[in-house]
């Protein structure tokens, strides 16, 4: 079994377009993980159906046993995060701002206030309408912990590819270089890198790729958009050379991009041209350099 990480150092640059392709090139000789947990998307193109949910808990956050407490304020003058406001007449937790650091819980004279597990989100197991399984999470709003998450969702695709003896686990991971990127790295054996012609791409580029590095991982590289400036896709041929990454190919702009995204479908379903041909062709490529 072979881990590919497909990540990308900013937003916007068509990381799950393609991840989502190449799941749909591998069938069901893949597992689907999506590790973009904070906005996970990968259920748009693949449009699965749900086999197993779970909660995810992590991370603690305070209560206040209302029976008990006596509004005395002694933990609200404490908070630093001012998370304990007086609504009603009554002390609550605001749930936005606790940080889960049990100083509350110290102080309250008469023992009202426990450190509760927190749940920040959901985990599922699903079949995609390629019948193949993806393994998918939703973070819940505003909170944290999404590297965890992201642990999670890998060590259940990998223990369903071991069952299974999948040859490959494709994972859709983060954009930028943050914990749920750290978290989607670890245990890859390859990493594609997409990145698009602009200097905040390449400038991007070269942030991720730094972590990449941290890693020791092999990584090769798709050129979004590579015609919007060709300048800077020379600037990013020059720095792939450089650094020894696989120039895996390089995408012209087109509007099929979008249109794909829009009917809900993926580039080499929808494009039979160029541009569906390029993505097809960037899969088997990572194939051997896997």
């Amino acid at each position: 079994m072979k881990e590919i990480v497909v990540i990308s150092g900013k937003g916007g640059t068509g990381k799950t377009s393609i991840t989502a392709s190449f799941a749909v090139m591998a069938g069901n000789d893949a597992m689907v993980a999506d590790c973009d947990v904070d906005a996970a998307d990968m259920h748009l193109l693949m449009k699965p159906v749900v086999e197993k949910s779970e909660n995810f808990f992590s991370g603690i956050i305070a209560n206040i046993d209302k029976s008990k407490c006596t509004n005395c304020g002694l933990c609200a003058e404490k908070c630093r995060f001012n998370a304990i406001p007086v609504i009603n007449n009554r002390h609550i937790i605001n749930t936005l701002n606790c940080e889960g650091c049990g100083y509350c819980e110290k102080v309250c004279p008469v023992k009202a206030i426990t450190m509760h597990e927190q749940n920040v989100g959901d985990w599922y197991i699903s079949k995609t309408r390629i019948g193949s399984t993806l393994v998918h999470a939703r973070l819940g709003i505003a909170t944290e912990n999404s590297g965890k998450l992201v642990a999670k969702v890998k060590n259940e695709a990998k223990h369903i590819t071991e069952e299974n003896t999948n040859k490959y686990i494709i994972v859709d991971g983060s954009p930028g270089i943050g914990c749920p990127v750290v978290s989607s790295l670890s245990g890859a054996n390859y990493v594609v890198l997409v990145t698009e012609s602009s200097l905040s791409g390449l400038h991007d580029l070269k942030r991720v790729y730094e972590l990449v590095k941290k890693f020791k991982l092999k990584a090769g590289c798709i050129i979004n958009k590579w015609d919007i400036n060709p300048d800077v896709t020379n600037k990013i041929l020059q720095f792939l050379q450089d650094e020894s990454i696989n120039h895996i190919a390089s995408l012209p702009y087109d509007e099929n991009f979008t249109k794909a995204m829009i009917v809900g479908k993926t580039i080499v379903e929808f494009d039979q041209g160029e541009l569906g041909g390029l993505v097809a062709d960037s899969w088997e490529k990572v194939k051997k350099l896997v």
